[in-house]
């Protein structure tokens, strides 16, 4: 059995994954195709299909034109070991999109991405409730994740 992410993109579909596989390491395109036969959203040849990998996560796309936009009911998390590295994907994304709280952003295509520090799940995941507390309320301060101030939070 094989699980593969699926993203329907109104139009750019290349340009996205393009620029995804670019900035993600451990990422490619494996395939582009046109859908060769008439279909429901439109003749042979306007539809195209993608398979690329995303951070070693295997994904699917289709360019098919508009159906239902994307929404934070699925979003792309990359979890970064440094905080360069962090504000690297940070910039990036939110270039052409939209910022959010708690580490959420909206590409200029509309798809949600959580861009958090490793080191946070390893502080919410702490046995001292207190830390924890501290850590989340931190956090919910944040539009973009700092590691400094997250720390700063555990040790009270």
């Amino acid at each position: 059995m094989k699980v593969t992410q699926h993203l329907w993109f109104e139009k750019d579909m290349e340009a996205a994954i393009g620029f995804y596989t670019g900035l993600v390491p451990d990422s490619r395109i494996e395939s582009v195709s046109a859908v060769m036969a008439d279909n429901p959203s439109g003749p042979a040849g306007s539809v195209k299909i993608a398979a690329f990998v995303l951070g070693g996560q295997n994904y699917m796309a289709i360019e098919a034109g508009p159906l239902d936009p994307f929404n934070h009911s699925f979003s792309i998390m990359v979890e970064c070991d440094t905080q360069a590295e962090l504000d690297r994907l940070w910039d990036a994304l939110k270039d052409g999109g939209r910022t959010e709280e708690c580490g959420w952003l909206k590409d200029r295509w509309g798809l949600s991405w959580q861009i958090a520090p490793t080191r946070l799940r390893e502080l919410m995941d702490d046995p001292d409730p207190a830390k924890v507390k501290r850590v989340t309320e931190q956090m919910l301060k944040m539009v973009k994740l700092d590691i400094a101030p997250l720390e700063a939070a555990a040790k009270g």
